[in-house]
Formats: structure tokens, sequence, C-alpha cells
């Protein structure tokens, strides 16, 4: 037994020596190579919509119409609240949290916002001003 975890020692130590190299260049899944070239995205900027972003449909999140770049939301801050928050909306003049913020999972009122809908960018996203990336007909709902 302890030839054979000897061996096997050895076999590693050997394995581990010998330097891996790339036989050839990376490809995509497509079949492409792929190198250094590869041109990155110019960034685009968050649009800013004063009153909002219009739904698309009936129980749709809101999108949100402002920039959230410097906006943090962390097990312990979340910078949404700041403006969003039952005690600052009126003063910060922005919408109020929905009151589906305030509901657990049972459909039970809590007096403070449910932990399920702290983390604000899972259902609510800022847009971009850029072209479709592809065709698209989709109308929303009236």
């Amino acid at each position: 037994m302890k030839k054979f975890i000897l061996t096997m020692l050895m076999g590693l130590a050997m394995a581990l020596s010998i330097p891996m190299t790339a036989s050839a260049d990376v490809m995509s899944l497509r079949g492409h190579a792929l190198d250094d070239s590869a041109k990155s995205v110019a960034k685009k900027k968050q649009m800013k919509v004063k009153g909002g972003i219009e739904r698309s449909y009936k129980l749709q999140p809101p999108m949100i119409p402002h920039s959230i770049e410097k906006d943090k939301i962390t097990l312990k801050t979340n910078t949404c609240l700041k403006c969003h928050s039952e005690k600052n909306f009126k003063k910060e003049k922005a919408p109020k949290l929905g009151d589906s913020h305030y509901l657990d999972r049972d459909g039970k009122k809590l007096k403070t916002m449910s932990s399920r809908r702290y983390f604000c960018n899972q259902c609510h996203a800022p847009q971009l001003n850029a072209d479709p990336l592809v065709d698209n007909v989709f109308a929303g709902a009236k």
C-alpha cells in the first residue's frame, strides 16, 4: 500500500512539473479563432426620463428613469431607499415603494419592507440609450 501511495505521489509531482501549453488558438463556439483584436463595446449612457418610462404591460415593474451608477445595494446598504422609502419619498419628490414591497410571501402586510424586495435591481432596471440588437415588433398592452 505504501508503494502505491508513493508511486501516485511521484506521478502527480511529475504531472505538475510539465508545463501546460496551448496546442492551438482558442476557438469560439462558432469555430472562429479568438484573438486580442476584438473590439470593445462602447459604453452607453443610461436614459434619464422625467416622469418615468411607460410600462409595456399591466403588472410590469417600473423601469428606472435615472442613472444608478453610483447607487449601492448590499446586505447592509440600499441607496434606493434614500429617495423611495416611505419616510423620504415626499421630501425627495420620488415615487414611493409599492404596497407589494410590504407584503410577505403569504400576502400579510408587514411594517417594514419585505426582505424579498430589498434588492431593487432584481426587478427594476435602468434603460440605455442604445439601438436594438435585433428587429423588434413588440407592442405593449394599453
